[in-house]
């Protein structure tokens, strides 16, 4: 057994003493919020000047098994810090989300994906069992035997029934090196056409497909990013510095390749944010060569989106122009495979916003996950768009309207953003009448936010 510090469970158990010690201080009227230095939502939500719950012993990675490959982690433990961890055992966690700053905890109680989930699912599918502090203020092993009621809704509750403090989850084999694979489609029913064929078969060209996400720039311009481990010494590119990496899966026709390490494959899309470092000039040649290479990351975005929020930087140099506040769509949701083009056309024709990412996904539980219920068997593909739009004639109309279109054709839309759905649309697309049941058996005296209060009202 690799154990990542000598003293890391100790300090572990220090760090659980101080959260629940910080949970008792809170008063009973008095909301009970995590203390967190980053977030990777983006809500609008209503401040508060009460203290959080102290997790600062939290974040660390207990131990990894080689043998077993599995590894013990606090929940407040980033992705970063994880696989800085997992990587030197050969290992990976099953899913890795694609921005650094996303924590374990946050990952399965909200909810993540990531090129693997083809084939792995979601990350809260490798999860063995988790220590969660529920808002009855107990600290409860969860498993699939132990509190399973707890284990299976905990996903896609944000927080709402408990934190997780510690979480046991399965690992798999990497390779030192990842070869991709970009190749160009000129309509978005043949990229899903191939797309269908991969999933089916876990292949392309005769060779199996351990990762796999796509781009689309435009209804004739669309890409699948295909990637295949090998540990195969060579050339590799880096995307940390002035070459953008979704920029480099673009060209006229046919497939061009590319080799990356692992670690800078894991990290791809977090040193431009995906592509919404444009939007704080970071791709511009002269910023980028000005802007220092380590705070080209999604942890530096993400502060600077949070005071231009703060700030209303944004609506106010559109007022500057003469021009009304815009609103933001930064979402995602999960469409059916055979209704991904449908979706996609409607949202290209509909929606001033490109590009936008494509993932595919399958579940590896046969039993579904109550809150956020994807059928088992059945191939989704995540679709992603962050970016903002002209405000329309009424608060959130294009946010409503992707909801309706989402719904329409059977899809899902993950909560970690603004939301607009009625309590009765809200209940009947994330199982309010299972989540209740839970709540009342874990947070009887709701001293945690409700899930709806929290995803829609903005509390």
């Amino acid at each position: 057994m690799f154990v990542a510090r000598p003293d890391a469970r100790t300090a572990h158990a220090i760090g659980v003493e101080r959260l629940l010690s910080s949970y008792r201080a809170v008063p009973a009227n008095a909301p009970v919020r995590l203390a967190k230095p980053t977030s990777n939502l983006f809500r609008t939500r209503t401040r508060t000047s009460a203290p959080g719950l102290d997790t600062s012993g939290l974040t660390g990675v207990l131990a990894v098994d080689r043998d077993a490959r599995t590894a013990d982690v606090a929940g407040m433990c980033t992705y970063e810090d994880l696989v800085a961890a997992t990587l030197p055992a050969g290992l990976s966690p099953l899913v890795v989300p694609q921005l650094k700053t996303i924590t374990l905890g946050g990952a399965v109680t909200g909810l993540g994906i990531e090129s693997t989930s083809f084939r792995n699912g979601l990350p809260h599918e490798s999860v063995l069992e988790m220590d969660v502090l529920t808002g009855a203020g107990e600290v409860l092993t969860a498993s699939p035997t132990e509190h399973a009621d707890l284990f299976r809704a905990f996903p896609n509750s944000y927080g709402t029934l408990g934190y997780a403090v510690r979480l046991r989850i399965e690992l798999e084999p990497v390779e030192p090196f990842i070869a991709l694979r970009h190749r160009r489609f000129h309509s978005v029913p043949e990229l899903v056409a191939v797309l269908d064929r991969i999933l089916e078969t876990g292949a392309l060209d005769g060779m199996t497909v351990d990762y796999l996400d796509g781009v689309v720039f435009s209804p004739s311009e669309s890409y699948l990013c295909v990637g295949f481990r090998t540990a195969t010494p060579g050339p590799v590119s880096d995307y940390t510095g002035r070459d953008i990496y979704y920029r480099s899966i673009q060209h006229e026709a046919g497939t061009i390749d590319d080799r990356l390490t692992i670690a800078d494959y894991l990290w791809r899309w977090d040193t431009d944010w995906f592509w919404c470092s444009e939007a704080f000039g970071a791709q511009h040649p002269l910023v980028r060569a000005l802007w220092p290479r380590r705070f080209r990351r999604s942890r530096t975005y993400s502060t600077l989106m949070t005071y231009e929020q703060r700030f209303q930087i944004g609506d106010r140099l559109e007022a500057l122009k003469g021009l009304p506040p815009r609103e933001r769509v930064v979402q995602d949701v999960e469409v059916p495979l055979e209704r991904t083009a449908a979706f996609v056309d409607w949202f290209l024709g509909t929606v001033p916003i490109t590009p936008i990412w494509l993932c595919p996904l399958r579940l590896r539980s046969a039993e579904g996950w109550p809150l956020y219920p994807l059928a088992p068997h059945r191939a989704y593909v995540n679709i992603g768009f962050w970016s903002t739009v002209p405000i329309g004639s009424s608060e959130g109309e294009t946010n409503r309207r992707i909801e309706r279109k989402a719904s329409e054709l059977d899809g899902h839309k993950s909560l970690y953003s603004d939301s607009y759905y009625s309590t009765e649309e809200f209940d009947r697309l994330y199982s309010g009448e299972a989540y209740r049941a839970v709540k009342q058996r874990y947070d009887p005296d709701g001293r945690l936010l409700d899930l709806y209060a929290k995803a829609v009202q903005r509390q």
